[in-house]
């Protein structure tokens, strides 16, 4: 995929609009910049950086490689978390269907980047960006392009925009996870009637049916399963009443990366229909994993013999200001850290060459550009020093950083991972 494309990424010239890197590194290539090898920790680098750990992320993108092939699903993770063509590269490598992606921009970032299958999770009504997409199919044979179609509403506006195109777009029609959940047709007759509407057309073809469990209101795995086998259900309604005659396959899509477990025992049991199923799961915050939301809701704490993920990122932070004995400030904050669903976790300082455990220290706020530190009795912590942080929720970390140190464990930093938000 794209290899022209991802290779020009090491000619970009490092300078300051990426944070954290080596100030004399300026005028280097990310290539050259990555070839020194440089230690995160005695390299030039200044805090607050962000690393992501090649030892996990490689863990990672094999454990979901291994549960997507033992368990018969395609796999589509979903890119937006990242926004990371070397990431997308890697999944595809690793056996990924293809990449799934939320907005127009992110598509345009993948298709620079050589990516031939795309899933957009999400409803496309504008215009000007269905005419690019189309344009895209037009001129590359290979691409395919799936996209959501939720309301009659939103097919009339794709079939008005896409009028004069020589391939048929694509779209599956989404099921809503529930009154109240987020996208997605509420009922099967609401389906039905977006199915209708799309077979009214010469612009877009049916080929399946997708939704979010995640939406599901008050989510356990009961509710989960339920909604899920609603939407196997639909898919094999629509194949009776003839709907996906003359396909080559059908598409059934779920799967963020709290309930993938769930996706998974449900689409095992899909029967046997007119053409074969492709059974695409899109979790995607699996990459790096985190310390916080996902390390709780993940599906291998309930079925732990199928593995585990293991957080990669890193926040290195130093302290600035510890006026009080009971108080310190380290140098980064709400530009640097994801903070949507929950602070950052102080795992480990740093200081002389030596790392140890952050006892008695906890984060307990975050400013523009400051941490916020409590400190019990048994902290040590001085100024000067580097705290290491765990992270909650990888999508709203990937945004902070457009260049990301890939680092060892001894901190060699071995390459640097480019994001486009």
């Amino acid at each position: 995929m794209g290899t022209d494309a991802l290779a020009r990424l090491a000619e970009e010239r490092v300078n300051h609009r990426f944070k954290g890197l080596p100030p004399d590194a300026d005028g280097l290539t990310v290539g050259e910049l990555a070839a020194q090898r440089r230690n995160l920790f005695t390299g030039g680098f200044a805090t607050p950086v962000l690393a992501l750990s090649a030892e996990r992320l490689e863990h990672n993108l094999a454990l979901m490689e291994t549960y997507a092939a033992r368990h018969g699903l395609a796999f589509a993770p979903h890119g937006k978390t990242s926004m990371a063509p070397q990431l997308f590269r890697r999944q595809i490598e690793r056996g990924a269907w293809g990449i799934t992606l939320a907005v127009p921009h992110q598509v345009r970032v993948a298709r620079r980047f050589g990516v031939e299958r795309v899933f957009l999770a999400n409803e496309l009504v504008d215009a000007a960006a269905l005419k690019w997409i189309s344009a895209e199919l037009d001129a590359d044979p290979g691409f395919r392009f799936v996209c959501y179609v939720d309301s009659v509403r939103g097919v009339e506006l794709m079939d008005a925009a896409l009028r004069g195109a020589s391939r048929p777009l694509d779209v599956v029609v989404e099921l809503g996870a529930g009154e109240g959940a987020r996208t997605g047709a509420r009922t099967e007759a609401e389906c039905t009637a977006v199915a209708d509407a799309v077979a009214g057309t010469r612009t877009l073809r049916l080929v399946g049916v997708a939704g979010y469990e995640g939406e599901v209101p008050r989510a356990d795995p009961e509710r989960v399963r339920a909604w899920l086998r609603r939407l196997v259900a639909l898919a094999a309604g629509f194949d009776a009443a003839g709907r996906f005659a003359g396909l080559e396959e059908i598409v059934v899509s779920a799967g963020g990366s709290a309930w993938f477990d769930a996706v998974a025992d449900v689409f095992a049991g899909i029967p046997e229909l007119s053409a074969p199923v492709l059974r695409l799961l899109r979790s995607g915050a699996y990459v790096s994993h985190d310390d916080g939301h996902y390390r709780e809701v993940t599906p291998f704490n309930r079925v732990p013999e199928e593995g585990a993920l293991e957080p990669a990122f890193r926040l290195w932070a130093q302290v600035v200001s510890r006026p009080s004995a009971g108080q310190a400030f380290a140098n980064a904050g709400k530009r640097d850290a994801a903070h949507d669903l929950d602070l950052p976790f102080a795992q480990v300082v740093r200081a002389g060459g030596a790392e140890r455990p952050a006892a008695g220290i906890t984060v307990t706020g975050l400013s523009d550009q400051h941490t916020w530190l409590r400190t019990d009795d048994e902290a040590e912590l001085e100024v000067g020093d580097w705290v290491g942080m765990g992270l909650s929720h990888p999508c709203t970390s990937f945004d902070k950083w457009q260049l990301i140190p890939l680092a060892e464990a001894d901190g060699t930093v071995v390459d640097y991972v480019r994001t486009f938000f």
